[in-house]
């Protein structure tokens, strides 16, 4: 069974819907007719598709840390973009998020905690038009700069010519001595 909660952002008002079977979140523009067939419905995997890019982005979130699932992807070279982000709708049609994340060590977790659920705010509301409820955030780990390092070299991601130890790479020249 669906429940229906009149949720208003400034002057917009919109019925939100959470499906129980589908867990995807509705929005329907309340016009004259708020019985109309017009929806706008956002998955699950939508709304963590945005936190997961937007974490992403704050500064001292190293990267997300998945379940067991996200584990095995990751040994078959697959990849989650939305690892480490979970959503629910509670019962007043808002969206909840839990978040768990990777902290490059000698930040300050607090201001992390800030900058995070700021962003996500800013980014689920102004994509979506949802109210969030809530954001939980948990540090699954610190990472000091090797060992981030060593991640971005497993990855491949390090700029050309670095090496995990941060030393230059030597340069082929083609010739042999």
């Amino acid at each position: 069974m669906s429940e229906e909660t009149k949720v208003i952002e400034g002057t917009t008002s919109a019925l939100v819907t959470a499906d129980d079977e589908t867990k995807d979140i509705v929005t329907t523009a309340e016009e004259e007719d708020v019985n109309s067939e017009d929806s706008l419905t956002f998955s699950n995997g939508v709304i963590e598709k945005i936190v997961a890019i937007a974490v992403r982005e704050v500064p001292g979130v190293v990267g997300m840390k998945g379940g067991w699932v996200n584990r095995v992807q990751d040994a078959f070279g697959a990849r989650d973009i939305r690892k480490g982000v979970t959503v629910e709708v509670t019962p007043e049609s808002t969206v909840r998020v839990n978040i768990t994340i990777l902290m490059e060590y000698g930040v300050y977790a607090p201001q992390v905690f800030d900058d995070v659920k700021r962003t996500v705010v800013n980014q689920v509301t102004g994509m979506t038009g949802l109210e969030i409820a809530g954001v939980n955030l948990r540090i699954e780990d610190i990472l000091t700069a090797e060992e981030i390092r060593e991640r971005k070299t497993r990855r491949g991601e390090l700029p050309e010519g670095e090496t995990a130890e941060g030393e230059e790479k030597p340069e082929a020249t083609g010739e042999t001595e």
